[in-house]
């Protein structure tokens, strides 16, 4: 395409544009055009890479008031709630939380009626039966599902699209400009959805918010969600909501590629283990509590460590009881055999095993519960499923931070209504990452960036569609 070209851009537009083609905005494409408005729908990626980083995912969290397919027991607001507040310490925007959690006790039916599917409750050490719906085939198979009902709606999807302005004019979206086939357009449509994610893939943003040490980081999910749509609009005076610094990152095997890894990177084997820094030596409690409500902390955690590395340490009467990588644990005989081969100083490893040993006390072992297996005497303390690391042979996983999606965002109302200094955009919602700071002031709760997606996406569409209609 030649300049000149590119200076004359193409004029069109739907009445609604989706940017953004993962959960949620496939969530308000589906939902506007289920309400009778033509929908285009842009998505950064090529098509085999489509959904952003909804392909990764396994289940989003729901309220229940009694046992579902999906879900066992009963799962209420308050106790949904309370967990959220423990995860985010009270750093949340607690009425759009509560209509949140009060919305998605719906999304299941609302989600089978659009092609979704779901497995029986999941039982073992990740407790989560009783709290989180997974999808059949997970997220890839609940993207081609919407994906499928999208083109029976009649929504125009388009690959390889990348937004990469939105002119704010006074109280509106005036008009978005987007690559397309190589081509400039100005697209003019009267009604538009953000939900193209956060900023985790513009590694240099990323080092401006958290430093140099951020170049070291893995991003979990899709290197397309580089953030151009969030920073044009907060360039523009659009509100912003959440800190730069915080974001969803988990502990994953070092081994991952530099991106989009996804869910078969994730190490859950921390709360069996004895996890140790580059020196040999514990910093956290490893058995703080069930691993859903702990295992987003453990990307921070580790980020604070030297060279932003860990390593767990197992023996063999853990190994069956956590979901492995994808690549296969460092074997050994001995503690100090495995210390070697993973590059470790041998006698401070050995050390740290044989204190973390001493302090362990006899009990029940429960690995899908809060066991009260505790050590005794040892800073940090092990608060459950403290068992001595003595039966070979031992294994260790190199853990290194996973981001999977930034908390800074556009703020937004309870109807997904994108919020300006002078009040709200009148023709911009925004659903999913790219608001979730709003919900999601830190850590992070299995299966809620799903439920935020999906509750958000939806108001989005139908706000989106009443507005054109």
């Amino acid at each position: 395409m030649n300049l000149s070209a590119r200076s004359k851009p193409q004029t069109t537009g739907p009445e609604v544009l989706v940017i953004g083609g993962g959960n949620a905005g496939l969530c308000a494409a589906l939902t506007a055009a289920a309400a009778g408005a033509s929908v285009q729908l842009l998505e950064s990626a090529p098509r085999p890479y489509r959904g952003g980083n909804s392909r990764h995912t396994r289940n989003l969290r729901c309220m229940h008031a009694r046992p579902v397919g999906a879900m066992n027991d009963c799962y209420g607001e308050d106790e949904y709630f309370d967990d959220l507040l423990k995860v985010t310490a009270g750093q949340t925007d607690r009425q759009l939380a509560r209509m949140c959690i009060r919305e998605s006790a719906g999304v299941c039916r609302w989600m089978e009626s659009h092609g979704a599917r779901f497995q029986p409750p999941l039982s073992g050490a990740l407790s989560l039966g009783r709290t989180n719906a997974f999808f059949l085939g997970g997220g890839k198979a609940l993207l081609n599902a919407y994906y499928r009902r999208a083109e029976a709606l009649g929504v125009e999807v388009i690959y390889d699209a990348t937004v990469t302005h939105l002119e704010v004019d006074g109280a509106r979206i005036a008009s978005v400009t987007a690559e397309i086939n190589g081509e400039r357009m100005a697209l003019k449509p009267r009604a538009v959805v953000a939900a193209s994610g956060g900023f985790q893939a513009d590694l240099d943003w990323l080092a401006r918010a958290w430093g140099g040490a951020a170049r070291n980081f893995l991003i979990r999910g899709t290197p397309y969600n580089r953030g151009v749509v969030l920073k044009d609009l907060l360039q523009q005076g659009i509100k912003s909501v959440g800190d730069p610094a915080q974001c969803h990152a988990v502990a994953i095997d070092g081994r991952a590629p530099k991106f989009d890894g996804g869910i078969v990177t994730r190490l859950d084997c921390v709360p069996f283990a004895v996890v140790v820094n580059k020196d040999g030596a514990r910093f956290y409690d490893e058995g703080e509590d069930v691993w859903p409500k702990r295992y987003a902390i453990w990307g921070r955690l580790v980020a604070a460590q030297p060279a932003q590395v860990a390593y767990a340490v197992i023996d063999s009467k853990a190994l069956d009881l956590f979901m492995p990588s994808v690549f296969p644990p460092v074997q050994a005989d001995t503690v100090q055999c495995l210390a070697e081969k993973m590059k470790l100083p041998v006698q401070n490893v050995a050390q740290t095993i044989k204190a973390f040993n001493a302090a362990c006390r006899p009990g029940e072992f429960k690995p899908d519960a809060l066991d009260g297996l505790a050590t005794a005497g040892l800073n940090p303390r092990k608060s459950n499923w403290a068992r001595a690391i003595d039966t070979p042979p031992f294994y260790g996983y190199e853990l290194r931070p996973g981001v999977t999606f930034t908390y800074l965002g556009l703020k937004v109302d309870e109807s997904a209504q994108v919020q300006a200094a002078q009040g709200p955009v009148e023709n911009l919602w925004a659903a999913g990452e790219i608001m979730a700071g709003s919900l999601l002031g830190q850590g992070y709760l299995a299966g809620f960036g799903m439920t935020i997606g999906t509750v958000f996406g939806r108001l989005a569409g139908q706000g989106a569609a009443a507005h054109v209609k």
